[in-house]
């Protein structure tokens, strides 16, 4: 009877001494200290930041973060934006609102603990974000069990690396406001992590820690629901189970997603609102037609969806140029037959092929590009709409599939091969490249002004970008001394809203700040103009109403003191005193033009309408007292004589040398 063959094992199909490593590799305490360490000094140089973009939505300019832990019950009970607008209706300007408690009750937690500077939250963004990693990576060295130890760990390490090097996360690090892409990264992998537990050791406890986990990360981020699918697929691919244990599986992460979404409807009152806002930078989805907002037809609205899809891998493979601004029309409005959008579908009917050839066959790159599909789907504006066209802070939970497939294609394909040098140089270079970019990058977030000045000039279509440009340059005009520097700035904010109008014709934002630009510039009539069409498209618009009055009493004062143009200037200050009628300078400067006219008894009348706005004002009861005095009403000057010199016994000596 011959003797049968050894059989070989399956994980040693290299020749011997191939897979090995260097020991520290296989020391993975000492590999997770690293990586985080790693992740820590790469984002090390925002610890300085200031509060910059959605900040202002969530923490600064947010009622109930700024409360601190008061403020949590507002935020467990409202939409996300409601604390920053502070209205009803207005925190659903993006289509079926947003509900990410979670992230606003640690806000609200430092707020009340360590005060209000930006430095806690950045130092915490690192803090998770290392975490995130760590995770990462003892998620990989489990799952990956089908290679031999010495290559888990060497794909573990290289996977965990690339992740945390990319430097498409910089706007979810970097900026505060990203904590809710990395806490919603953090729990939904806690909860894959802990459903492997549970399959590797039958452990009931973990389960429920799954279903806690995931629940935590809906509350942090709505895109943590695709993990109900990711987890199944993930135990599919990396175990052997039956088809009903993973149904089973599925059912338990069922349970903290309906809880989720009865809360979310609860506190919004619907899951979906019933139709798109009309409003171009709450739906990119829109063009203009005879002078109106109209949606995109399906052939256009989707071929621009194929073509940001194509981005966001262009993205991961070449991370240059970056920007926090896709909005429109920085993404133009495409065809089927653009190059990108064939490309596109090239792109990804191919890798969707391979994944379903892989799919028996268990393979990394049908997982890695099942799980980048899936986790960008809920962010892609296929599912439902996201309010802008594409963001690089979306890719945050998808480019783990990149990593996952790139590290592990490396070691396979390099280091398993007897290709060391090639793999090592290789590795070297992204990494390094990726670490140099995501550092320099971080520099951009340091505050508005150099987040909005630098991307401009990649995102120079956005109307969005060039309405902050411009209201920025409107911003550090302000505190400019230097009045040809200060000119400059402000003729520069115009330029920037000319072209956010010329993008989007009915941006009343745009409008309003180039009213502000004009109105610093001293052109009165442009900046009543600008606002006069920010009021035609919302006669509502406080900002407009407001500025509109300034700039009407502004143009009175000038056209009064300057040009001596006294009937332009009662012109003038009557639209201010139209829009502000209680307004005290306004009602002064008209006392002063109405004097000077001869008009002594009307000038009478809106010096009192002035004491009125400021009773407490001493120069406001003196003025009274001089206009009617020049109307003849002697006992009624005497006694606003008296009353301003009770409010301010030395008022009359500072009037006298004031007109010396």
């Amino acid at each position: 009877m011959a003797k049968k063959k050894p059989k070989k094992n399956k994980k040693s199909t290299t020749p011997q001494g191939r897979s090995s490593v260097p020991k520290w590799v296989l020391n993975y305490r000492v590999c997770a200290a690293l990586l985080f360490v790693f992740s820590f000094l790469l984002y090390a140089n925002t610890l300085m930041h200031d509060f910059a973009q959605d900040d202002a939505i969530v923490i600064t300019d947010n009622m109930f973060t700024q409360d601190g832990i008061n403020g949590i019950p507002g935020i467990l009970g409202k939409d996300t934006f409601f604390g920053f607008f502070k209205e009803e209706g207005k925190a659903q300007l993006v289509s079926g609102g947003r509900y990410r408690p979670f992230t606003l009750i640690m806000f609200a937690i430092e707020r009340e603990i360590f005060g209000e500077g930006p430095f806690i939250g950045h130092f915490f963004n690192l803090i998770y974000y290392g975490l995130c990693v760590v995770l990462m990576y003892f998620i990989l060295l489990t799952v990956l069990n089908r290679y031999d130890k010495p290559t888990t760990a060497l794909m573990a390490l290289l996977v965990s690396a690339l992740f945390a090097a990319h430097p498409i996360h910089t706007e979810a690090v970097a900026n505060i406001k990203g904590r809710d892409e990395i806490m919603s990264l953090l729990f939904s992998m806690l909860a894959l992590w802990a459903v492997v537990r549970y399959v590797d050791r039958q452990s009931l406890v973990h389960m429920l820690m799954a279903v806690v986990s995931l629940f935590l990360g809906l509350m942090s981020k709505e895109n943590a629901i695709t993990f109900v699918v990711i987890i199944p697929m993930t135990i599919y691919f990396f175990r052997h189970v039956k088809m009903s244990k993973l149904f089973v599986i599925g059912g338990w992460l069922v349970l903290p997603t309906a809880l989720f979404l009865i809360i979310r409807t609860s506190v919004l009152g619907q899951l979906m609102s019933g139709s798109p806002p009309m409003e171009l930078m709450n739906n990119p989805f829109l063009k203009l037609v005879d002078g109106r907002y109209m949606p995109l037809s399906f052939s256009e609205k989707y071929a621009t969806i194929t073509y940001t899809l194509g981005k966001y891998i262009q993205l991961l493979f070449w991370p240059h140029p970056l920007t926090h601004d896709y909005y429109p029309r920085q993404i133009p409005i495409m065809s089927w037959g653009h190059p990108g959008v064939l490309a596109t579908i090239g792109i990804y009917g191919l890798g969707l092929f391979y994944a379903l050839k892989g799919w028996k066959k268990k393979t990394v790159f049908s997982y890695s590009f099942l799980y980048f599909v899936l986790t960008l789907s809920i962010v892609s504006n296929i599912v439902f709409p996201v309010g802008t066209n594409m963001s690089e802070r979306f890719l945050f939970m998808p480019s783990l599939g990149f990593a996952l497939w790139t590290g592990c294609w490396m070691v396979s394909q390099m280091w398993r091969r007897d290709m060391r040098a090639l793999f090592v140089g290789l590795g070297a270079i992204i990494l390094l490249g990726y670490s140099i970019k995501t550092i320099d990058r971080n520099r951009v977030w340091k505050n508005n002004a150099t987040l909005f000045l630098t991307d401009i000039e990649v995102s120079d279509r956005s109307a969005k970008l060039q309405n902050a440009a411009g209201g920025e340059k409107t911003r550090l005009s302000t505190m400019e001394d230097d009045p040809v520097k200060k000119e400059q700035l402000l003729n520069e904010a115009v330029d920037h809203l000319q072209q956010a109008i010329a993008i989007h014709p009915t941006y009343k934002n745009a409008y309003l700040i180039m009213g502000n630009a004009k109105l610093y510039l001293k052109d009165y009539e442009a900046a009543i103009e600008a606002y006069q069409k920010a009021l035609k498209l919302d006669p509502n618009y406080k900002d407009a109403l407001n500025n509109i009055a300034i700039a009407y009493r502004d143009a009175g004062r000038h056209f009064g003191e300057n040009e001596g143009n006294l009937v332009k200037a009662i012109q003038y200050l009557e639209e201010a005193l139209r829009y502000q009628p209680e307004d005290y300078e306004a009602n002064r400067l008209m006392g002063v033009a109405k004097g000077i006219s001869g008009e002594h008894l009307e000038a009478v009348k809106y010096f009192e309408k002035a004491v009125e706005a400021l009773p407490q004002n001493a120069e406001a009861w003196l003025n009274l007292a001089n206009a009617r005095q020049t109307a003849g009403l002697i006992e009624q000057a005497n006694a606003a004589y008296e009353r301003a010199l009770a409010i301010d016994p030395d008022v009359l000596n500072r009037n006298r040398r004031g007109a010396e």
